[in-house]
């Protein structure tokens, strides 16, 4: 019945966004004092910079001013800096400092060992399929939206 498989879905998502520590706003799931939405800006940063605040508000899934408002604490950290795009005055340009690209590195490394021992603890037979499961979910998201 659907509506078994809709609460049994939503009990099993909020179990793992507790179980991975995701629901705790302070700090990364793999313990550092980082928010979540931090973490993941340094992340798309250290992907790619320049990046200017519009796509990186598009990469996060979040509106321009919720963005800004968290840049304004990356950069509170130093590990932002702001700079106006050359080619067109109203956008700005992010790059990470020195000790932004510290900061992304040392969450990688933990993000890297947390999946590392994820991965390991899942049996060998079931990996394909639950990375296959999280796949779909985040289509049908995508669809969705």
């Amino acid at each position: 019945m659907l509506t078994d498989h809709r609460v049994e879905l939503q009990a099993q998502i909020v179990a793992f966004i507790r179980a991975f520590g995701l629901h705790r706003p302070d700090q990364t799931a793999c313990g550092h004092p980082v928010s979540v939405s931090e973490a993941h800006a340094l992340m798309e940063l250290a992907a790619e910079q320049p990046l200017r605040l519009a796509a990186l508000a598009r990469r996060l899934r979040l509106e321009k001013s919720t963005v800004s408002r968290l840049v304004r604490q990356l950069e509170k950290r130093d590990w932002v800096v702001r700079e106006q795009d050359r080619t067109d005055g109203r956008a700005v340009r992010l790059h990470l400092t020195d000790a932004g690209r510290t900061a992304a590195a040392k969450l990688a490394r933990s993000r890297a060992e947390k999946f590392d021992a994820l991965v390991s603890s899942l049996p060998e037979a079931k990996r394909d399929q639950v990375v296959e499961a999280f796949r779909t979910l985040v289509e049908v998201l995508d669809a969705s939206t």
